[in-house]
């Protein structure tokens, strides 16, 4: 299994060090939008609020733990740019997508950047304690139980257009279902609204976390403890698609906002989950140790390796053994631990994007973009410390 100092190591000398050196757009600000899987900068690629957002909580995160000063002036520069450029002074919330010079090119209001936005600003306010970060996240609060909350029904909507009106298509990315109500964009507000409350324990937001974690727990896991990933409206079941990534990161995630809310029967509720979830995405652990990438209800129809499923599978087995004590969770961790050291990280800097069962490297998928960030893998090592400290 992994430890303390090889994670540091990670984290330190493969991870944080790539994004400094190679993606800070010293000429327009903020960070360049695009390294592909060769290692190519495009200085003129757009910039995604995804990826200014999983910068900003990463390296707040790290130098939380570290104290690096190097890691604060990332932090400070992905909060100027993220408050600068992408919040919308007139209709509020954070916009999708802009051109490498910082102006709008995509003005929807995705539930899951907003939430990114809550998440991020929330760490960051923890390492600069002005308050202003908070007033943000706490704007975007009101912004997602305003429009995004479905008080018929339950739920958070997916997207909505630049005044907060319907849109008709709503997929968070080309791969995604066009339902109104997903998974995906469930669990990252759940993360945001968990972190929030770690710094503001304001009493509407313990109602809003408390239904999404009963929420969570009950009707987007499936009899077999995967995730049920796309719905209509009304609750209508979408796919029978399973993603083992979600799962195993899910499991972590439910527990941890139990934990940070404080209610202990909830507490109990998704710990019993967490190893239940643990348990199913076993079922995607392939004989060499990565974890593969999705299934449906007849079998495994993705069996590459990408980077993400193995980070959060390192936390998600890891916290699945401190809460039951079962072997064969450190065992899994350490096997995704021994493949993702073989095969995905790049000695070079980062992670590579995913392998093929065979372990032929993918390389048509970027290093660096709009959904390859330094927040999985970035996470998973500031996990692992503290998890392993404890």
């Amino acid at each position: 299994m992994i430890t303390i100092q090889e994670a540091q190591q990670v984290l330190d000398k493969n991870i944080l060090s790539f994004w400094q050196q190679r993606m800070v757009d010293r000429e327009n600000g903020g960070f360049y939008g695009r390294i592909d899987g060769d290692g190519k900068l495009y200085p003129e690629a757009d910039k995604a609020i995804i990826l200014n957002t999983r910068i900003l909580w990463t390296f707040s995160a790290a130098f939380r733990q570290s104290k690096n000063t190097v890691y604060k002036q990332v932090a400070d520069r992905a909060y100027h740019y993220l408050k600068d450029h992408f919040f919308d002074q007139e209709k509020g919330g954070v916009f999708w997508m802009l051109d490498f010079q910082g102006k709008v090119t995509e003005d929807k209001k995705q539930v899951y950047a907003q939430a990114f936005a809550i998440y991020a600003l929330s760490e960051y306010e923890q390492i600069e304690g002005s308050g202003q970060a908070l007033e943000l996240a706490i704007e975007l609060f009101g912004l997602l139980e305003k429009y995004s909350r479905d008080r018929e029904r339950n739920g958070y909507f997916e997207a909505f257009a630049r005044d907060w009106s319907a849109m008709e298509d709503v997929r968070l990315s080309e791969k995604d279902m066009n339902a109104t109500k997903t998974m995906n964009t469930h669990l990252h507000v759940l993360e945001a609204y968990t972190n929030l409350y770690r710094i503001w324990k304001d009493d509407r937001l313990a109602e809003s976390l408390e239904n999404l974690i009963v929420l969570m727990s009950s009707c987007f896991i499936s009899e077999t403890s995967h995730f049920h990933l796309f719905f209509d409206d009304d609750w209508r079941l979408l796919s029978d698609e399973i993603s083992f990534g979600h799962d195993i990161e899910g499991s972590w995630l439910l527990a941890e906002a139990a934990e940070v809310l404080g209610d202990k029967t909830l507490i109990e509720t998704t710990n019993a989950l967490a190893v239940q979830m643990a348990e199913a995405a076993l079922s995607g652990l392939d004989e060499d140790g990565g974890l593969m990438n999705e299934a449906s209800s007849e079998g495994l129809t993705d069996t590459d390796k990408h980077w993400w499923p193995q980070a959060e599978a390192l936390v998600g087995w890891l916290n699945a053994w401190q809460i039951n004590n079962d072997q064969k969770f450190l065992d899994a961790a350490g096997k995704v631990w021994d493949f993702t050291k073989a095969y995905i990280i790049d000695q070079e800097g980062e992670w590579h994007w995913r392998v093929t069962k065979d372990h032929q490297l993918v390389t048509s998928e970027d290093k660096a973009g709009p959904w390859k960030c330094p927040y999985h893998n970035g996470r998973a090592m500031l996990e692992i410390m503290e998890r392993l400290k404890n």
